[in-house]
C-alpha cells in the first residue's frame, strides 16, 4: 500500500532539503521516507515555485465567474419565486 502525503507535508520536506541544513538522507531518515522522494519534492518545488506569484491572476479570474454564476442563481430564484407567488394565486 502507498503511503498519501499532504501537499503541506511534501512542501515543508522540499523547503528542508532546499535549506540545506541536512542531507537528504538525514531528512529521509528523521520522515521515514525514501531519499529519492526527498529529491523528487524538491526538484518538484523548485520547477514549480513561479505559481504561487501566478495564482492571484487565476484565483481573481474564478472569483469573476464565480460572481457571475450567484448572480444568475439570484436572478432564477427571484423568478422562480415571482412564478410560484402567480401559481399560488391561481
Amino acid at each position: 500500500m502507498r503511503n498519501k502525503y499532504t501537499s503541506t507535508f511534501k512542501a515543508r520536506i522540499a523547503l528542508e532539503a532546499i535549506k540545506g541544513e541536512k542531507t537528504i538522507s538525514e531528512i529521509a531518515s528523521e520522515h521515514g521516507i525514501h531519499p529519492q522522494q526527498v529529491r523528487t519534492w524538491k526538484r518538484e518545488f523548485l520547477k514549480r515555485a513561479h505559481l504561487v506569484f501566478e495564482k492571484h491572476k487565476e484565483t481573481k479570474k474564478l472569483e469573476k465567474e464565480l460572481d457571475k454564476a450567484y448572480k444568475k442563481i439570484g436572478q432564477l430564484e427571484l423568478e422562480r419565486d415571482f412564478l410560484s407567488g402567480i401559481l399560488k394565486n391561481c
